[in-house]
């Protein structure tokens, strides 16, 4: 059964991956809570889950905000991710299937469909490739560790990457599926090496966002109708 809490944590992690919540943002539980009708402890709860994702920063006596990784934050977290993910195409690689195949290039296409349309959809698309992917590989734990280092790269981009640009080539991401159904696992792995250096290549410097807008704001943008 989904509950308020659930829908809180869901909408406010889909805001945050979409770029909608820029790093650094400040999330008032009283704001959260009259937003998705849900009490102060209720948004404390789904803010304390994001935090154990490493989306959200909590300090005692300040609100929320959420995470701003340092450089050299990004730079341990991007070196984490190219050893996970190079196990996640090991395992996927033995696991391989048509359906497995079918299913990535579907997301693909629905990454390619959403560049043109909502750029800032395509982003969340784009980290959540990888996320099937590792759940590919069948390992639960391995899936957990991916999602979350996925997500904080999502929150480096929105830093340091250009506006509203896609982690992730939708090309790159149909050649690593063609590498995988060729069963070349050493090709495979190589790629992937070379796609997660060019994913962190495109972090590069933007300039702060102009606009400036409140929390409340923000989120009766994204999402006008209470949940």
């Amino acid at each position: 059964m989904t509950t308020r809490i659930d829908i809180a944590f869901a909408k406010l992690r889909e805001a945050i991956l979409e770029q909608v919540l820029s790093p650094g943002t400040k999330l008032p539980e009283d704001i959260i809570g009259s937003h998705f009708g849900i009490s102060r402890t209720l948004a404390r709860a789904a803010l304390m889950r994001l935090s154990a994702e490493g989306l959200v920063d909590i300090r005692p006596r300040q609100s929320a905000t959420v995470a701003s990784p340092t450089v050299a934050e990004a730079k341990e977290i991007f070196a984490v991710r190219r050893g996970l993910e190079r196990q996640v195409i090991e395992l996927a690689a033995a696991r391989w299937s048509p359906k497995v195949e079918r299913d990535l290039l579907a997301h693909v296409q629905a990454e390619d469909e959403a560049m043109a349309r909502e750029p800032a959809v395509s982003i969340r698309l784009a980290g959540e490739f990888h996320v099937r992917l590792a759940q590919a590989a069948g390992n639960r734990l391995l899936t957990r560790y991916v999602t979350e280092v996925v997500s904080r790269c999502s929150l480096i981009l929105a830093l340091y990457g250009r506006a509203h640009s896609s982690e992730c080539a939708v090309s790159e991401h149909r050649e690593l599926i063609a590498s995988l159904a060729a069963g070349d696992r050493a090709a495979a792995v190589a790629f992937m090496e070379r796609h997660l250096s060019a994913v962190e290549d495109r972090a590069l410097f933007k300039s702060e966002d102009p606009d400036g807008a409140d929390l409340a704001t923000l989120l009766a943008r994204r999402f006008p109708k209470p949940f």
